[in-house]
Formats: structure tokens, C-alpha cells, sequence
């Protein structure tokens, strides 16, 4: 419209008309007092205003749909383009629901990943507060200066100075209940791909999931008990086609299939079998019989069992999952599983 216009005042005075020929005939441009009034208050809270034509915008929300054509942040901004991964999930979370994501995070991040979350109560909160060592990145549904949930405050604080705050609301800004959803496209906007850790049916975390998708995104899903209503959006998830991980290493093995790919996922782990036999099939009864008969209440590394039954990593995944079910074995943080 500048190029079109001839400058940024011609531009803005044909707003009203353009709205008009759309319909809508009660269109005011912003006026130039609120915009100084929003920078001005910014300012004042220490947080730098981005476009989407700036170099420090990340690319990756640049191509989405309906990319932000602003963004506030208090920090670095350069966090926002560092290999960012969501790690989401309930606010109502279990105990073992925020030991996962505080180990996934934490995984992760140590891995190079810059964790991304919208910094709710439960799996957010649990994500931020261990990648806060090696960056973290909280994506706001009110203006970065008005923290939701305010339990959050310090948390918050420290983010910004180890990370990064994020919004397209203005300074100021409380957050209400539309926000959330549309804050929502920018945590998987910006993400290579959307960790789901325990879930509801119906929950924001599943919103970020669809846009992810919507967004060509990956989505991952840690899969949880059937009767435990926290983990059924996981569990549908998975379902529907969302790659199950159960550890930062599953994340990170996915993300190379897709930067690969690849059709299924590299398990550079568990070597493949000698070139002179093939592997025996086994029914996944015996599968189970076996895994079974070589754990103890002592706690034995997943990896060195699948080595030494000799098994594919996908059937002892899927059997090892069936015996969590069955409550036969437990699996502990990780990566190491014990007998009940």
C-alpha cells in the first residue's frame, strides 16, 4: 500500500475507503495519539516493538496464516528463532504429568532447542521453569507486562532475562478469554513442531495441536492412561496420527525424520539385525512374556533391554506401553523401566 500510495500518511488515508468497497463503512484508521500512547507504554515496561518486515521477526511465524503483523517482547528476540519446540499441555496437570515435562524440557533445551510454551499453570509452567538454563520463550495471550497466572510473576521476570516474552496485544493489555485461542497459532507458529504432555478431550492444548497441523507443523503426543481423562486429547491424538514420544530423545529422533524425510523414524539406538538371519516374529503376547522375564523391581535402561531381546524398537515400544497399561511394569524418568 506504501509502494501503491506514494507514502505512509497516503496510505493510511485510503483505509476507509478500501474498508468501504469490503463493506465495512464504519472503518477508522488507528489514530496517531493511541499508537504513540502504545509505544510510549512499551517503553516504559521495557519491551521493544517488532514488525514483520524486521529481521529480528522469526520466519518461521512470518509464512503462517494470519502471521501477526506486530509482536511485543521483553528480552531477546533472537530466542524466537533458536530452534524454538512447544512443549504444552493441562493446567490441571498430575505429578507425573510435570515430572514428564520438566524432563522433556529440560532434554530438550540441552539439546539446543529453545522451549516454547504459553506459560499457563501446570505442563507450561513446569517446561518454562526447566529450560530456563538454556532458554525459554513464553508466548502471552495479554500484553507482556500483565503476567496470567500472577503465581507466575518471578517466573515470568526471569524469563525475560534469560528468554524471551512474547504478544501481539499492547502493553497493558489484560488477557480475556479470546485471546487465548489466537495466542495459541503463535506458540505453533513459531515452533518446528508441538509437544503435547497430558491433554483433556477438549483443551487449548489441542486448539495449538490443530493449528500446528493447519500450520504444517509436526505434532507429538506423550500417550497416557486410558481412564485418566488428562490424557485422553493425547491419547486421541495419537490416534489420529501424532507421533508418540516418550522422552526428549523420541522429540528429537522425529525431528530428524522430518527434517529427513525419512518414513519412519531413524532408532540409531537398537542396532539392525545381522545380515545372515532374519529376525524371528513373535506374537505380541510372547513379546510382553519376554520383556517381563528380564525386568526386575530394580530399574533396567529401556534401550540395553531392547538391545539384548534383539527386538525392533517399534513392537517393544508397543509392548512395553501394553504392560504400563496392565500396570505390569512402571516407567520411570529416564528411560528406565522396573517390575510391579
Amino acid at each position: 500500500m506504501v509502494a501503491e500510495h506514494g507514502g505512509v500518511s497516503a496510505a493510511i488515508q485510503a483505509l476507509p475507503e478500501i474498508a468501504a468497497e469490503a463493506g465495512m463503512t464504519d472503518y477508522e484508521p488507528c489514530p496517531e495519539g493511541v499508537a504513540a500512547a502504545e509505544l510510549a507504554a512499551g517503553r516504559r515496561v521495557g519491551a521493544r516493538l517488532i514488525r514483520c518486515d524486521s529481521p529480528d521477526y522469526p520466519d518461521s511465524l512470518r509464512q503462517i496464516d494470519g502471521a501477526p503483523p506486530i509482536l511485543w517482547v521483553r528480552g531477546d528476540p533472537a530466542w524466537l528463532s533458536r530452534n524454538p519446540l512447544a512443549v504444552i499441555g493441562a493446567r490441571n496437570a498430575s505429578s507425573l504429568g510435570l515430572r514428564m515435562a520438566r524432563g522433556m524440557a529440560a532434554g530438550l533445551g540441552e539439546a539446543g532447542q529453545t522451549v516454547v510454551a504459553g506459560l499457563a499453570r501446570g505442563i507450561d509452567t513446569a517446561a518454562h521453569n526447566a529450560a530456563l538454563p538454556t532458554g525459554t520463550v513464553a508466548v502471552m495471550a495479554g500484553g507482556v507486562d500483565v503476567i496470567y497466572p500472577a503465581e507466575n510473576t518471578v517466573l515470568a521476570a526471569q524469563i525475560a532475562e534469560k528468554g524471551a516474552l512474547v504478544s501481539e496485544q499492547p502493553p497493558g493489555t489484560e488477557p480475556a478469554a479470546r485471546h487465548f485461542p489466537t495466542r495459541n497459532r503463535i506458540i505453533s507458529g513459531l515452533s518446528q513442531a508441538v509437544v503435547v504432555i497430558e491433554a483433556a478431550h477438549r483443551s487449548g492444548s489441542l486448539i495449538t495441536a490443530k493449528n500446528a497441523l493447519d500450520q504444517g507443523r509436526e505434532v507429538m503426543a506423550v500417550p497416557g492412561h486410558p481412564m485418566d481423562a488428562r490424557a485422553a486429547g493425547c491419547n486421541m491424538l495419537i490416534r489420529d496420527g501424532a507421533v508418540l514420544v516418550r522422552n526428549s530423545a523420541d522429540v528429537l529422533a522425529g525431528l530428524q525424520m522430518t527434517a529427513d524425510g525419512a518414513e519412519t523414524p531413524a532408532q540409531p539406538e537398537t542396532p539392525p539385525p545381522l545380515p545372515d538371519r532374519k529376525p524371528p516374529r513373535t506374537a505380541p503376547d510372547d513379546i510382553e512374556s519376554r520383556i517381563l522375564s528380564h525386568l526386575s523391581p530394580s530399574p533396567t535402561e529401556e534401550n540395553d533391554l531392547i538391545r539384548q531381546l534383539g527386538l525392533s524398537a517399534q513392537h517393544a515400544s508397543a509392548a512395553i506401553l501394553s504392560l504400563e497399561l496392565q500396570g505390569r511394569l512402571t516407567r520411570m524418568a529416564g528411560g528406565r523401566l522396573s517390575l510391579n
